[in-house]
């Protein structure tokens, strides 16, 4: 049993605090590695997930991304760190929580990219203009900052 299941013993369906990660992971021609999930089925994600005990984020992010896509990140970038009443969830069975997520882009990986079938229905990867139509839509709002953080950064460089 996990460390989640334990704490849900005690709590019952009362909202927790939980902290997770996920990663932008970036192929070369710019393409985003989405995760199509078993609950809610059929939704595209990014990969992640909830933090162990003794965690960090930083290796959150990587052993949630390696479970679910068989692929071993090289450099993590912080994107930002989502949290408060709008990244409050309450899922089918009834659990509430507020998640805390640290939100990575990672550029260099290695692996050859396989969909972990207790994880996920799916994996692929997904021009950013051109992402499923069923999206969480946390992870829609991450992925818009990071295309207007790119987009400026361009934008900056055109400039200089």
């Amino acid at each position: 049993m996990g460390y989640i299941e334990e704490i849900r013993k005690l709590t019952g369906k009362r909202p927790l605090i939980l902290p997770g990660s996920v990663v932008l992971v970036l192929n070369k021609e710019e393409k985003l590695l989405l995760q199509q999930r078993i609950e809610p089925r059929g939704v595209w994600g990014l990969p992640g997930g909830l933090m162990e005990l003794g965690e960090s984020a930083e290796e959150t992010a990587r052993r949630e991304v390696y479970e679910e896509t068989g692929l071993q990140l090289k450099d993590l970038e912080l994107l930002n760190l989502y949290s408060g009443k709008n990244y409050f969830v309450r899922l089918q069975n009834g659990d509430e929580f507020y998640s805390v997520t640290a939100a990575y882009v990672c550029r260099s990986f290695f692996g050859e990219a396989r969909v972990n079938l207790d994880e996920g229905l799916n994996i692929a990867f997904f021009p950013l203009d051109k992402l499923p139509e069923q999206l969480v839509g946390s992870h829609r709002r991450m992925i818009e900052e990071y295309r207007i953080r790119e987009q400026r950064t361009q934008n900056e460089n055109v400039q200089r």
